[in-house]
């Protein structure tokens, strides 16, 4: 399953997971810090979407108060209860 999310209050624009059967298959996003986020992409390939959401939960950037990972949790909340 293909899902979008556009996060808030970060400098990337535009998160397209693949998700099938509640794991991580693909992440694509856009802006933002590209090294790190496509790091990140990399690394939440094939994890599940429960134990991503509780590795980035609550990270914070700069004070901001949520970052790039954290916003990626916040979009897997948003998959879960889509999918419910």
């Amino acid at each position: 399953m293909t899902f979008e999310y556009d996060p808030k209050g970060v400098c990337s624009r535009h998160y397209t997971f693949d998700i099938d059967d509640g794991v991580i298959r693909s992440l694509k996003v856009e802006g933002g810090c590209e090294g790190n986020l496509r790091g990140i992409s990399r690394i939440v390939v094939g994890m599940k979407v429960d134990d991503v959401i509780r590795a980035f939960e609550g990270v914070d950037c700069h004070g901001r108060g949520t970052s790039c990972p954290d916003q990626i949790s916040r979009a897997l909340k948003a998959y879960r209860e889509a999918v419910l």
